[in-house]
């Protein structure tokens, strides 16, 4: 048997490091993946899609897919950040009251699911942001980034700090995209570009390693068929 799994993420970036990295791995496991960017506005026939301006928004787009595909075969998941996640997120008054930042995707995704009541949806908020995936590792940034090396060598000496990179905090200076930018500025003009190439670098086994999260969702997606 297999299943096919429809992803909604926040971004381009997303978008890339879902069709390069995580696809072709649920590809062995017969769940066969595809994409899009969330919708963020739609001007008669023209649907612009890209960033994460509203809950309202997002579920209206997955309901729409969720119309437009109901074979029992079919499931869907998301990508979204934790970081500047827009607060009409089912959840997000009681996550913002949690004690550590598991608990609080962990209210926000289960009160999703409770919301979107599809037997075959997964929803995955990410800690904090897509950047944090990049600070398991930071030393592979060096395959977009050369002559960065004291740059490179403070991410990855700010990283060790913590058991792990989820747990860097989302502050609007100190969430992950914005400790990598501070030392390599030209980083956030290459994101949609630079981070998935890293992320493949880096590897999905290391990268479940160090991100319990990540690795839960995909362990969930690994069994959907």
């Amino acid at each position: 048997m297999s299943t096919r799994l429809h992803f909604v993420v926040e971004g381009q970036t997303e978008e890339t490091f879902v069709n390069r990295v995580i696809i072709p791995h649920l590809a062995s496991c017969s769940v066969w993946g595809d994409v899009r960017c969330v919708m963020t506005s739609r001007k008669r026939s023209v649907i612009h899609r890209g960033g994460l301006v509203s809950y309202a928004r997002a579920r209206k787009d997955i309901l729409l897919w969720m119309k437009e595909d109901q074979h029992r075969e079919v499931a869907f998941t998301t990508m979204f950040d934790l970081y500047a996640l827009p607060c009409d997120f089912p959840g997000y008054r009681n996550a913002g009251e949690a004690d550590s930042p598991y608990t609080r995707v962990a209210e926000i995704e289960g009160a999703m699911t409770r919301d979107m009541d599809h037997p075959r949806f997964v929803p995955y908020v990410q800690l904090h942001e897509f950047e944090t995936l990049l600070l398991v590792s930071p030393r592979k940034l060096d395959c977009r980034f050369h002559d960065c090396d004291r740059a490179i060598s403070n991410l990855a000496e700010m990283a060790a700090r913590f058991d792990s990179p989820e747990l860097i905090d989302d502050g609007p200076s100190t969430a992950p995209s914005k400790r990598i930018i501070r030392e390599i500025p030209e980083y956030e003009g290459m994101k949609a570009s630079a981070g998935p190439l890293i992320a493949e670098r880096i590897g999905l086994p290391t990268l479940r390693g160090k991100c319990r999260h990540f690795d839960q969702w995909l362990s969930r997606l690994e069994t959907l068929a």
